[in-house]
């Protein structure tokens, strides 16, 4: 039985991935900041074949628990970087976590001889900092592509520009690295959604979904979502963790990043269909899956299903 290692395998995306690797007969490990906190992972013991799953605790700063975490996969995930809005403290909160863990994960795994593949979960955000807006020199009906130069702004959301540092770190290591043995791939979603498989209220992706059908705005930042009408691009989180797997079990992938994204509609609509009611503008594909379609064996889910089952 092969054994993949899930950092952040208890989150929105994680859950699905974790339920995704163990249906399919791997022995999954995955990560957890704080193991006292069951109520963060009690969900996955549900799962079907949970008795092939563990549980370990892990600070991704931290390369000696990194070491220990991944010394007997075949397969690593790296999902653990957290996904916040509300900063205080950009560097201890996001920077630190986000490019240092990278950095330290890098390393650590380059001396694991057990490891055959590595997927990390970029974001759309290692392509455009300034997501959901465009990036500069385009307007909101212009594509975009894994061809396009990526863009990143000093002037975007410190979570963006973390995630944009650490998919460059990425891209570095694999370049100044021309002889692994092992594989990696990054997959890069949009704004992902669909139904959590937790009951957890702290989940920023479980918690958007709650604003825009309520039309809530606790802060500027999402009202000016509102108040732009601003397009979004928007993936089923099904679609992504079964994207990661295909990654992750698909040889000949070595370097590539690949957006996950399926159709783009205003806030406006996305609160219209959040509440079961149809949207008032035809699907726009913004951000392109060809790539994803074509590599990966993905048929993206409509944003009208993926919002029914919220």
């Amino acid at each position: 039985m092969k054994k993949v290692g899930i950092i952040g395998g208890s989150g929105f995306i994680g859950s699905y991935i974790t339920k995704q690797f163990l249906e399919n007969g791997f022995e999954v490990k995955v990560s957890a900041t704080d193991i006292s906190r069951e109520d963060k992972y009690e969900h996955l013991m549900t799962l079907k074949k949970a008795e092939n799953l563990y549980v370990s605790e892990l600070n991704v700063e931290n390369k000696a628990a990194l070491k220990d975490f991944v010394k007997d996969c075949d397969m690593v995930i790296h999902g653990g970087t957290p996904f916040q809005l509300e900063v205080k403290d950009p560097q201890t909160e996001l920077f630190n976590p986000t490019i240092k863990g990278t950095e330290n994960f890098l390393e650590v795994v380059n001396d694991t001889p057990s490891i055959e593949k590595v997927v990390f979960i970029a974001s759309v955000a290692a392509y455009n900092t300034n997501f959901p807006m465009p990036a500069v020199e385009k307007t909101v009906s212009d594509t975009f592509s894994e061809e396009d130069t990526p863009f990143m702004s000093t002037e975007s959301h410190p979570y963006a520009q973390a995630k944009f540092i650490a998919n460059q770190t990425v891209n570095e290591f694999i370049k100044t690295h021309p002889n692994l043995d092992f594989e990696i791939t990054s997959v890069s979603p949009v704004m992902v959604m669909g139904k959590s498989l937790s009951n957890r209220e702290d989940s920023t992706s479980t918690g958007l979904q709650f604003l825009f059908k309520n039309k809530i705005a606790p802060n500027p930042f999402i009202q000016m979502f509102y108040d732009t009408d601003l397009p979004l691009a928007i993936v089923n989180v099904k679609d992504v963790a079964k994207g990661i797997y295909n990654a992750a079990t698909t040889p000949g992938l070595h370097g590539k990043n690949y957006l996950l994204s399926s159709e783009t509609y205003p806030v406006s609509d996305v609160t219209l269909m959040l509440n079961g009611l149809p949207p008032k503008h035809q699907a726009k594909i913004i951000y392109q899956n060809q790539l994803a379609e074509q590599h990966l064996g993905l048929h993206f889910e409509s944003v009208k299903e993926t919002l029914s089952q919220y």
